[in-house]
């Protein structure tokens, strides 16, 4: 039976572990023909400088090869029913990764597709993203229990997946945003659930002080994510309060560390320069998500496991 990976919550904690894990080996071992003759399908809605190059690289790396489809290529829903695009490709790749703005898209792709499906993003999760994100928090504090990560803005796609990795994992979190841009309920049930399972923390706040208070990450994304342009100023007002800066990095553990899924909306999230700070890891993150997605691709074509002796 195939497997997708379209939500965190597609992964048993035990799965989350070992796609950290197997990212970490593979990092500090860059190049395994493992997935040698293997094509990855590129299906992209939205632009990317992250998820497209990880991607790429991390088959070419891993022995096989990418194909990108732009939206003008394919014009998935709208020029080409999805159900279509994805019995098509089923028949020339082994594998499809979709950046789309719909998780009913990603989740009719799976569906239909006899080959595995990646959720590279859409508008309810971007599970790529919190694999690595974890693996960094790992990288830099060697655990999980007892960490607490504080996201302070928009309860987007980015906060969510980050919220049940986390749980998963036993790490504490909270999130600090204003009323009405909360986690989507299905998705903070869930987390409430990993919580109450492993054990650790589950907060909302409208506080950002309360979120980073003794924190041992703040974490931020941008406030106007795409297709929300035409909100730009109204969103601005509403976020005003939720920036990361120094004050705010004052009041969490002397050691924590600032994470951002980029691009950085410099001004709105983050001051102009922010992410130059002595305890900014975001560029180790961004690096992290082509490790992570080797891990994600090994995992969902069932190429041999990695041991890491442990």
């Amino acid at each position: 039976m195939k497997k997708d990976l379209l939500s965190i919550a597609d992964l048993s904690n035990e799965d989350v572990w070992h796609l950290i894990e197997n990212a970490a080996y593979l990092k500090e071992r860059r190049y395994f023909n493992i997935l040698e003759n293997k094509t990855l399908a590129l299906i992209f809605e939205k632009p990317s400088l992250r998820t497209r190059v990880s991607f790429e690289l991390a088959i070419k790396e891993l022995g096989g090869h990418a194909i990108y489809l732009s939206p003008s290529e394919i014009g998935i829903g709208k020029r080409e029913p999805v159900a279509d695009v994805a019995r098509v490709l089923a028949r020339y790749a082994d594998i499809i990764a979709a950046r789309t703005f719909s998780h009913q898209t990603n989740l009719e792709l799976a569906r239909w597709a006899s080959v595995p499906v990646i959720n590279a993003l859409d508008d309810d999760e971007h599970p790529c993203q919190a694999l690595a994100d974890m693996l960094t928090v790992w990288e830099h504090k060697g655990n999980f229990k007892g960490i607490t990560i504080a996201y302070i803005g928009d309860g987007n796609n980015v906060a969510a997946s980050l919220m049940l990795a986390a749980t998963a994992l036993g790490a504490n979190f909270r999130i600090a945003s204003p009323q009405g841009h909360h986690i989507r309920q299905e998705l903070w049930d869930k987390g409430l659930e990993y919580a109450e399972n492993n054990n650790c923390e589950l907060l909302w706040t409208e506080d950002v002080s309360e979120a980073a208070q003794q924190a041992d990450v703040l974490y931020t994304d941008v406030w106007i994510s795409m297709g929300q342009e035409e909100e730009t100023e109204k969103r601005r007002q509403i976020f005003k309060n939720y920036q990361i800066n120094e004050q705010l990095l004052r009041l969490a553990a002397p050691d924590a560390i600032v994470m951002h899924p980029l691009p950085a909306h410099y001004g709105d999230e983050v001051p102009p320069g922010f992410l130059d700070h002595a305890q900014s890891v975001v560029f180790e993150q961004a690096e992290n998500r082509l490790h992570a997605q080797k891990a994600v691709l090994l995992y969902l074509l069932g190429a041999l496991e990695i041991s890491l002796g442990t």
